[in-house]
């Protein structure tokens, strides 16, 4: 065969087509994934013009009046946006500080473990609650943490202790938010940190034993370097979520007592859209929202690349 058939290795040449051909059972699974994200997560772009033009439902999209940034402008006036995207930021960035080392600790505990079986049913009973709706979880902690009929209230009173409204008090709304939010994601989370943790050289903890070092000093030399570069993606991944807040929790267990400090982007977009439809405000408010999103992960990536050798790219 002649050079020009051959790369720089000396291997043939193969032609994209015929690679695919070959792999044509991964690239039906691929493409099925692709359709997928086409239909509902690019599909859906063809809207955000909406946040451009006064929209009208007769008139339809391309039907209604281009009014270029004034839903923008509006956004950004309005006192009610401010106090919401406030409430959003906190309640975000209080999730990440508490929820982001949580399944990290839990993991490495977990790791300690040696009994098996008990070491699964621990696993098993975290993992329940990722698989709960908070539809259903909302029900639940309505009545556990009701200040009259509810468990945790009635242990504050049997210590003498006054019952505390949870839910309907500006004060607690938010921590209760946050540790809701940990409880329920804590075991699903931990799930990649077990992953990687089961693919260290056990020969290297062996040394290390040999070597006098104890379960502590193995855990600070070993197993957390090796989780450093999954930590650093998660970390990245997860700073996005600063600013894209947990509707079904928020919707399902707030009350108009709390709007002050528990009204989010989300709850505030879906009254101002699905209720008072205002679907052009919305749609700004919404994509105001995913620019910053975008933003905060490309600045982390940034910082974390810049600090470290691990990042998204």
């Amino acid at each position: 065969m002649s050079q020009a058939g051959k790369n720089t290795l000396g291997i043939p040449k193969v032609s994209i087509w015929k690679r695919i051909w070959k792999h044509r059972a991964l690239m039906l699974m691929l493409l099925v994934g692709l359709v997928y994200y086409a239909i509902f997560c690019y599909g859906p772009m063809y809207g955000i013009q909406i946040a451009f033009k006064d929209y009208k439902f007769r008139r339809g999209i391309w039907g209604s009046e281009w009014v270029g940034l004034e839903w923008f402008r509006k956004m950004f006036s309005g006192q009610n946006f401010l106090i919401v995207f406030r409430n959003t930021l906190l309640i975000s960035l209080y999730k990440l500080i508490a929820g982001f080392p949580a399944p990290i600790i839990f993991a490495l505990l977990l790791n300690e473990l040696d009994g098996k079986w008990f070491k699964k049913t621990i696993q098993t009973v975290s993992y329940l609650p990722h698989f709960l709706s908070w539809v259903i979880l909302g029900g639940i902690f309505m009545q556990i943490l009701s200040p009259s009929t509810g468990a945790v209230n009635y242990i504050i009173k049997m210590f003498g202790g006054t019952p505390i409204y949870f839910l309907g008090d500006i004060r607690w709304f938010r921590s209760t938010m946050v540790i809701l939010s940990v409880w329920k994601g804590f075991g699903w989370g931990s799930i990649i940190y077990l992953a990687t943790m089961s693919s260290i050289n056990p020969e290297l903890y062996e040394a290390a034993t040999i070597d006098g070092a104890n379960r502590w000093r193995q855990t600070i030399n070993i197993t957390l370097p090796a989780l450093a570069p999954i930590i650093a993606i998660m970390f990245i991944m997860n700073s996005g979520s600063i600013i894209n807040d947990d509707f079904d929790q928020i919707f399902n267990l707030y009350n108009e007592t709390v709007y002050r400090v528990g009204d989010v982007i989300s709850t505030y977009t879906y009254r101002q859209g699905l209720v008072e439809m205002k679907y052009s405000y919305t749609t700004a408010v919404g994509l105001f929202k995913n620019v910053i999103s975008f933003g905060i992960i490309l600045l982390t990536n940034f910082i974390t690349s810049k600090f470290s050798d691990y990042g998204i790219w």
